[in-house]
């Protein structure tokens, strides 16, 4: 067995993984990322770009049981449940249900807004400590809404908003073309939220911290873990490389963490996976000042050095279904009618990434098998947002040798 002197194994070289990566070695840890693809290339690459900071509330409410017959028959829905993966998503779904009531409910709205308030201010600090602050724009981002009927939908998504100290403002007609002029004059008004923003490019974003994280003296591994154990004096992890050996080991793999999560703790969590998508279009510069999401339409669109990227869709058909490139497509169509002059898909790219989702909507973010364990994984569709603050509590955790005060998001809640 090869034997290498390291303090900690990263397993997962996406936005969570590099930038705990990064904390731990500036800790002055010894510090190995493992990824089997390039840093940055899964998930990470395609997201949205949006700091969703303002998104404190769990991916579904009670009215999914109203839309599930809609998410089995249309391919194109905002949110789809493929027919043939569904005997393997009931048990997730049911969970999901079930967290639904009150109390589990208000649990995990408490557990999102403690990240994402935390979210803007870890960001800063460590685009500031890179000198890459351009990276980001912090200039808000607005929910806009067509339909007058839709309005006191709005209103109430407001009210629950400011109950939870959300930061947002309602903005009549005229604010919104003041703010952005080229969006259509059939827009109604919508709700700005002043402390979020966006990633000029999120893969950018990725390639500087693994660059700074490089210069901090962390090693990367190409390779695929394949099985995992604790052992007395740390971890084993096999690949077809070999086998490498850690003190500790950081499980921060996205979507894949389950099979290892099970190998190193022997618990089973309800991992599943959002599969988004996202359409590139490259000859849309300078249409939005910051990003957009449509109430009705149910997607973002999001300006970004390489054009406007539109994205936002969900949904569920396991790790391994091949994408539904035309779900990418479909965004394209959904945003007709939202711009005086509709949106070029010339050289338009589409994409699709998995995100790793837990039943709750909340991570884990966990210290277990006596420290040898360290997790932070199923960040949803908020792997982007939560990844800064996720590495400065994962940096805490190896520092005071315990596990996050707070239960939230600890492994044992499963």
């Amino acid at each position: 067995m090869a034997s290498l002197d390291t303090d900690i194994a990263v397993v997962g070289a996406g936005i969570v993984g590099v930038a705990c990566a990064l904390q731990l070695a500036r800790q002055g840890k010894r510090v190995l990322l493992i990824d089997r693809q390039a840093p940055g290339h899964g998930a990470s690459w395609g997201n949205a770009g949006h700091l969703a900071s303002e998104q404190v509330f769990p991916i579904a409410d009670l009215s999914i049981l109203k839309r599930l017959p809609n998410m089995l028959i249309d391919p194109m829905g905002p949110l789809r449940l493929d027919w043939k993966y569904l005997p393997r998503a009931l048990p997730w779904f049911t969970r999901l249900l079930l967290n639904l009531r009150p109390t589990p409910f208000q649990r995990s709205v408490a557990g999102l807004r403690a990240l994402n308030e935390a979210s803007l201010g870890a960001w800063q600090r460590l685009l500031g400590s890179l000198g890459r602050s351009d990276l980001f724009h912090e200039q808000g981002s607005l929910l806009v809404f067509e339909r007058h009927e839709s309005r006191q939908a709005l209103e109430a998504l407001r009210t629950r908003m400011q109950e939870q100290a959300v930061p947002v403002t309602f903005w009549p007609a005229q604010q919104v073309r003041d703010a952005a002029p080229q969006l259509s004059e059939s827009l109604q008004g919508g709700l700005f939220f002043p402390r979020t923003g966006h990633f000029i490019d999120p893969y950018r974003v990725v390639s500087a911290l693994f660059d700074a994280a490089l210069a901090a003296g962390v090693q990367f591994a190409s390779r695929e873990i394949t099985n995992a154990r604790v052992q007395h004096d740390g971890v084993r992890l096999d690949s077809a490389q070999g086998a490498l050996q850690a003190r500790q080991v950081l499980l921060a793999c996205g979507a894949h963490s389950a099979a290892l999560v099970k190998a190193l703790t022997g618990k089973r969590v309800p991992l599943d996976t959002e599969r988004g998508y996202h359409l590139m279009l490259p000859n849309e510069h300078q249409r939005l000042p910051f990003a957009v999401t449509s109430l009705e339409r149910r997607f973002i669109m999001t300006p970004m050095e390489g054009g406007l990227r539109l994205a936002g869709t969900v949904e569920f058909a396991g790790l391994n279904a091949p994408p539904s490139m035309q779900r990418a497509w479909q965004l394209h169509r959904l945003s007709q009618g939202l711009f005086k002059r509709d949106l070029s898909a010339e050289g338009a790219t589409p994409w699709m990434g998995l995100r790793p989702s837990l039943p709750d909507s909340l991570p884990v973010i966990d210290r277990v098998a006596e420290g040898k364990v360290l997790l932070a994984f199923g960040h949803q569709h908020l792997g982007l947002t939560q990844a800064a603050v996720t590495a400065e509590w994962v940096g805490k955790m190896v520092e005071q040798s315990a596990g996050l005060a707070t239960s939230y998001y600890r492994l044992d809640r499963f």
